[in-house]
């Protein structure tokens, strides 16, 4: 049995302790946010957080979070109240097919915690893949995540 928390909720799950964290969200808690692209840390769709750090459910153990803290796209918002990033995404009009999105979210507020205003350069070490090709959107979204924090 592994115990720890999803958005803020303690949960407990019967799991191998080799499943990856991934399958134990979606299969056995039903939390679909953070999406299966490619299962081996590469193209970053199921990004989500882990003690407020960036993480790759696709290639975590089960057997990692064992007392810790997961958040994903589902857990960003407060409430009703978008998160800066969640909003950027809206106003900007980031998504195309939407696949990817939940996993570049996750990517952007991580950034923002780190960096207050971040720079090109910072922008484009996000490693998160995007088929459709918004990536000019997505940085748009990210500098107005930015300046909707620093207005907060």
């Amino acid at each position: 049995m592994h115990e720890f928390t999803v958005n803020g909720r303690p949960v407990a799950v019967d799991a191998p302790d080799d499943l990856s964290l991934l399958w134990v969200l979606r299969d056995k808690l039903g939390v679909r946010g953070p999406k299966y692209g490619c299962g081996i840390g590469v193209c970053h769709a199921c990004t989500s957080h882990l003690d407020g750090e960036e993480v790759l459910p696709c290639i975590t153990p089960v057997s990692d979070v064992e007392g810790r803290d997961v958040t994903t796209i589902e857990g960003l918002a407060d409430g009703d109240t978008l998160h800066p990033v969640q909003q950027a995404w809206l106003d900007e009009d980031v998504a195309q097919c939407g696949y990817c999105q939940p996993g570049q979210i996750m990517a952007a507020a991580a950034l923002l915690e780190r960096t207050a205003e971040p720079t090109d350069e910072d922008i484009d070490r996000i490693e998160n893949v995007c088929r459709c090709g918004t990536y000019f959107r997505i940085r748009r979204a990210i500098a107005r995540a930015a300046e909707l924090r620093a207005t907060e």
